[in-house]
């Protein structure tokens, strides 16, 4: 059953988990910079599941980009074709940075991005908790960690220093940081955090985030998760599921396959089950591939344990070099299988 009450704050990374966005080499770059909106692909089920939690009315539904500002109006331009309406649309000031001789800003991500998103909720103090979206191709989950950890006062202002030291931040970002972390008051208002697998990483990869946070291969995999949450309903997942049926060659067998690996990685209660068998497929608009999946998680008899319980103490100057070893070795991944199709 959803709730009343689901309301959410959505903040959105873009690339590689909207858009199947390739970076990787100059020419990955020219390429992305100069292709036409109706050409962007999509993530398969991004533009799905984004429509079903802008129908939950939510709180909000910001962007934020490592990409550069000049890219503004074709990626715009893309999501108003996927039918996409947004509050705040955040890029990164690329060409400002390099005229002031900042050349490792291209590719510094932490302190752009923290400084963005507490620069956001500086506006949102009082507008309730958050989900957030990220891929494995960089530091999301651990930058989206820090963040939640920051808002709830876990991160002591000397190990915020230290994080931001060793990510080589610029000193302008590092003083916007650190006046932002005394700024926001103390609330544990990030509730989840979903990183898209883009870079074939493992799962378990990122097992030190926690419960708060949920590596996943499709788009139906947080839909699941939202479904057992209570805020979407087991027909929004479905049309998920239906996009990436009709749409991108997935089957029935492949998304139940997806249901059951969060429930081996303790993602998902009995309340997912319990919520698809109070809307029975049958005599559905749905499709009967759809109402086959339905009945599958429907009529799942095994044991059902989310893993529950407060964010663990997460030493985060240890796992900066640990998270950029994965991010790496994810690059390499990349490069050897080729551009995603």
């Amino acid at each position: 059953m959803v709730r009343t009450d689901a309301r959410y704050v959505y903040r959105w990374d873009l690339d590689k988990t909207y858009l199947r966005t390739e970076f990787d080499t100059v020419r990955d770059l020219v390429r992305t910079a100069v292709e036409a909106p109706r050409d962007k692909r999509t993530v398969p089920g991004a533009a799905s599941l984004m429509r079903e939690l802008q129908r939950t009315r939510p709180l909000a539904l910001h962007v934020l980009s490592g990409s550069p500002e000049p890219m503004r109006g074709r990626l715009e331009a893309k999501l108003r074709y996927d039918g996409i309406v947004w509050d705040s649309f955040t890029l990164k000031p690329t060409v400002a940075k390099l005229l002031e001789g900042n050349f490792r800003y291209v590719r510094e991500q932490l302190g752009y991005k923290l400084s963005a998103l507490l620069g956001g909720r500086r506006g949102e103090v009082l507008r309730g908790p958050e989900i957030l979206f990220g891929d494995d191709a960089e530091a999301d989950a651990y930058i989206y960690s820090l963040y939640a950890d920051v808002l709830a006062a876990r991160v002591d202002v000397r190990v915020l220093r230290r994080v931001l030291s060793l990510a080589r931040v610029d000193e302008a970002d590092t003083a916007t940081i650190l006046g932002g972390a005394e700024q926001v008051p103390g609330q544990d208002v990030v509730e989840h955090v979903f990183i898209h697998l883009e870079r074939v990483s493992s799962s378990r990869s990122f097992s030190a985030f926690g419960p708060r946070v949920t590596a996943f291969h499709n788009y139906f995999q947080p839909a699941l998760v939202l479904v057992d949450r209570g805020v979407l309903s087991p027909d929004a997942a479905l049309r998920v599921a239906g996009e990436l049926m009709d749409e991108h060659a997935f089957d029935v067998e492949s998304l139940h396959a997806a249901f059951l690996d969060l429930v081996e990685r303790r993602r998902l209660s009995r309340s997912v089950v319990e919520a698809f068998r109070a809307e029975p497929p049958a005599g559905t608009s749905r499709g009967a591939r759809a109402a086959r999946l339905a009945a599958r998680i429907a009529s799942h008899e095994g044991p059902l344990v989310r893993e529950e319980g407060l964010a663990p103490r997460i030493d985060y100057e240890a796992l900066f070099v640990r998270d950029r070893a994965r991010a790496h070795a994810g690059k390499l991944r990349a490069k050897w299988r080729g551009p995603a199709g």
